[in-house]
This record gives structure tokens, sequence and C-alpha cells, in this order.
């Protein structure tokens, strides 16, 4: 078991495998899929209400229909652009905050939150933050003077040691894993460790 726990030093070289291109490839299709599919409901919601309303006539609202379900698709090509050109960089953890807070929900009523934020700084001096609300799991995983690397093209990050660790996120789909599992249990990619 100790020796298991030693080869969880360093970062994986699983990164290469093609389950993560083929990931990327789907999230990519259904993202685009999605937002197809939005921008149709968004011009024929538009066209029915410029038939039924008296405020707005067709084609008005058709064209603002049109406009709003571009930006859906412009939204979206651009997301995944932007993962493209992401790159892969190394730092280390450098602070971690617990920040109680305020703010109004839907109904308008004030509600109180938990911000779980966690400072990174980036071997070329930039600082990043991985923030959650009302779940400490990813602040408890990561400690201050953790090693990490920005999988850039995942947008996720990987702790250099992982051998005290008794869970691990998936790259992929960031969802959570015992440290023991091969693969992650919902996308089936390789685990990082």
């Amino acid at each position: 078991m100790d020796y298991e726990k030693n080869t969880r030093l360093g970062y994986s070289k699983k990164i290469t495998n093609p389950a993560f291109a083929n990931y990327l490839k789907q999230r990519k299709s259904w993202s685009l899929i999605f937002s197809l599919l939005l921008a149709a409901m968004v011009v024929v919601g538009f066209f029915i209400y410029g038939e039924s309303s008296y405020e707005m006539d067709n084609p008005e609202a058709l064209y603002i229909g049109f406009g709003i379900g571009s930006m859906f698709v412009a939204i979206a090509l651009l997301q995944t652009f932007s993962r493209k050109r992401s790159k892969d960089w190394d730092g280390s953890v450098i602070d971690k905050k617990i920040e109680k807070k305020k703010r109004k929900n839907k109904m308008g009523e004030r509600e109180d939150y938990v911000l779980f934020t966690i400072l990174i700084r980036s071997y070329n001096g930039k600082i990043h933050k991985i923030s959650s609300e009302n779940d400490d799991t990813i602040y408890n995983y990561y400690k201050k003077g953790d090693k990490v690397r920005h999988h850039g093209s995942l947008n996720s990050f990987e702790k250099y040691d992982k051998s005290k660790d008794k869970i691990i996120f998936c790259n992929a789909c960031a969802s959570l894993n015992n440290i023991e599992d091969e693969y992650c249990h919902r996308c089936k990619c390789p685990l990082l460790k």
C-alpha cells in the first residue's frame, strides 16, 4: 500500500489518454447542439409572440428572436475557442479563505452562504481562484503550499502530491471519485494519479 501511495507523487502522464480528447469533442458537440436548440426555441417564441401580441408585430419580433438566438450560439462558440487557446501552467496554493456572506435570493429574501476560496499563484506570478459556495470539499482537498498543474483545455487542476488523499476529482467532468478507482465513475476518463 505504501508503494501505491508513493506512485501518487507527480503529475500524471495519463493526461495524454485519448479519452480526454473524446470527452472534449463530445462536450463541444453537446454545447453547440444545446445552444442551437436554445436559439431555435427563442426564435420560435418571439415569432409566436409577434403573431399573438399587440405590443410587437412580426418581422420585428422575429428579428429580435434571431438576435438573441445568435448570441446563444456565439457564446457557445467563444467558450469552445477559449478552451482551445487556454494553456497548461504550474503553480502553488498560496492561501485559502472562508467568508460568510449574504445576498438576496430570487424571492427577494436575504440568505446567508459560505464562500470557500483557494488562491493559486502560477509561476509567472498571476493569481487564480477556485471558489465554491456552501461546500468545503474542494477547499479541504487542497492544502496551503500544494503544487498544482492547470490543464488548460480541460480547465481543471491536478495536485502534484496525491499520496495522502482518499478522494480525487476527475479532471474532465469534475466528479468526485475514490482515490483507489482508475477511471471516473461518471465520464469514464482516467483519473490523474
